[in-house]
């Protein structure tokens, strides 16, 4: 698994301007706006963690509310969670100050080839393919044995420790919706628990320049995530998040304090499609730059990724069954478009 290198935007905008796009990273004008519905200002559903967790019966309103909010739209923000404050502030600020340190530092911590570790991008699988508008770090936290700590940055002082709260808070937070959602669906926790014992945690903090040509480049190309559930942090004010709806592009504006949860590729199959994985894109905003971060929670790496049989005793596997390896060998090999790779996935 590994990404080819590409020159880092950041330093490309300070060098020549945000007016100066290199036809790598433009896109047709139809790539890039679609049609973008607001649905009259609506919000994707609102869960609120604390109540959740008061529902010691895991029937209530809000686990309700929750599987609702799974089936029907597979986002959602999660409002009152367990991530302390000093946690989430002190990731906001390390993840700008880093992004923020000189093209040479952050070089420093830069992707190798045949790694995805570091800093650069994914998905860069050919050398004519189009580029996303953005720089990234890319870290796999937990377990702490899995982690690879010469790209886990020095500087800011704190990065490594705050990332070590950080990734820590938003599993435990994975773990317990997961449990909810097992039942939900009317499994024992285990089913889905067991399997995440050690489970893989992967961090993705991401950096969208602005640019003045902001119609004719994709910050992200659209996708949907490879794993269980995916935990995004928004870093600054700045929104570009976009979810497909309906067939049309649907704004997620981040409530303050919310972490935005998804459902990915992974929770789908297991689920046999009762749960399905969204496809969403980012955006890029004209004068200023969009900072944001994803964690990513998959199974442990012995994992079988297939439809689980407590799911499907009366009914049709609509999906594949692999190995846990080759699946994410599979995902990152190919460039990010739309809900392709797990379309490969099904069963025809």
């Amino acid at each position: 698994m590994e990404s080819l290198p590409v020159p880092s935007v950041q330093a490309m905008v300070a060098a020549t301007g945000e007016a100066d796009v290199p036809p790598r990273y433009l896109r047709p004008a139809e790539a890039v706006t679609g049609i973008v519905n607001g649905e009259g200002e609506a919000q994707i559903p609102i869960i609120d963690y604390r109540r959740l967790l008061l529902e010691l019966d895991r029937r209530g309103e809000e686990s309700a509310r929750l599987h609702q909010a799974c089936q029907e739209w597979g986002f959602f923000q999660l409002i009152n969670h367990s991530v302390p404050d000093d946690v989430v502030e002190g990731m906001k600020a390390n993840i700008q100050q880093f992004f923020q340190l000189p093209a040479e530092t952050k070089k420093l911590f830069a992707q190798e080839r045949g790694q995805l570790e570091g800093y650069g991008q994914l998905f860069v699988v050919s050398e004519d393919q189009k580029l996303d508008w953005a720089d990234m770090l890319y870290l796999y936290t937990q377990p702490p044995e899995s982690r690879n700590t010469k790209f886990w940055p020095d500087q800011p002082v704190n990065f490594r420790s705050t990332l070590d709260r950080y990734s820590g808070a938003v599993k435990e937070i994975a773990d317990s919706l997961l449990a909810t959602m097992a039942e939900n669906l009317g499994l024992k926790q285990e089913v889905i628990a067991d399997r995440c014992v050690g489970g893989v945690q992967s961090v993705r903090m991401n950096y969208y320049p602005p640019c003045a040509q902001a119609d004719k480049v994709i910050g992200f190309s659209p996708h949907s995530d490879a794993d269980l559930l995916t935990l995004v942090l928004q870093v600054n004010h700045v929104q570009g998040l976009q979810i497909k709806r309906n067939g049309s592009w649907f704004p997620v504006r981040p409530v303050e304090g919310a972490l935005i949860v998804n459902i990915g590729d992974i929770f789908e199959i297991f689920t046999n499609g009762r749960y399905r994985s969204i496809e969403h894109r980012a955006v890029v905003d004209p004068k200023e730059e969009r900072l944001s971060s994803a964690a990513f929670h998959s199974p442990n790496i012995d994992a079988t990724i297939g439809p689980l049989k407590e799911l499907t005793a009366d009914e049709d596997e609509a999906y594949k069954t692999v190995d846990h390896e080759n699946f994410m060998r599979l995902f990152f090999a190919t460039k990010l478009e739309g809900k392709s790779f797990l379309d490969r996935m099904k069963l025809k």
